[in-house]
């Protein structure tokens, strides 16, 4: 089988064990039976779509993706993989309920927050959360929090929740 990756995805196809694969950004450009992208994206091909935002998604999409090797991982095998990771490791463990309310601008940042146990709000907010890249459509002016995206941060995924995380973090 032929598999080909996004750059996103890659850490997350190694950590689950594969080894044959191609990296391609745009994985219809290349000639694969299967594609292992962000789940936002859409290719024509067969394709296994994961979530890499929260601790707990990043755990259960190496699941997902040694689910079609020959040696699927245990949940201690996974678990390995944060112990590095301070923040991984505590947002992976347990549950937070927190009593900021915060408005945020993207998809990605409502996983994340809602993860870390902010409330999500469209009024009477402490803070906005955005990312970098939708900087010129915040309309507040106060209390705001940019977030690095996919493009102007690490690729490996952990290292990605380490960053995003200890900024969310600040606020408490």
């Amino acid at each position: 089988m032929k598999i080909v990756t996004t750059p996103m995805c890659e850490e997350i196809v190694k950590l689950a064990g594969i080894s044959d694969y191609s990296i391609n950004k745009n994985p219809d450009d290349e000639k694969g039976d299967l594609a292992i992208l962000l789940s936002e994206s859409n290719v024509k091909m067969d394709s296994l779509t994961i979530k890499i935002n929260t601790p707990s998604q990043v755990f259960e999409s190496i699941k997902k993706v040694s689910k079609i090797t020959k040696n699927e991982l245990s949940d201690e095998e996974v678990l390995v993989f944060f112990e590095d990771y301070r923040l991984c490791k505590k947002y992976l463990t347990s549950n937070f309920k927190r009593d900021i309310n915060v408005k945020v601008y993207s998809n990605f940042l409502k996983d994340i927050l809602l993860d870390m146990g902010f409330n999500i709000v469209f009024t009477d907010f402490k803070y906005v959360v955005y990312p970098d890249y939708l900087k010129d459509k915040v309309v507040e002016s106060e209390n705001l929090v940019e977030i690095q995206s996919h493009d102007n941060i690490s690729k490996n995924p952990f290292e990605k929740i380490e960053i995003r995380y200890s900024i969310l973090e600040n606020l408490i």
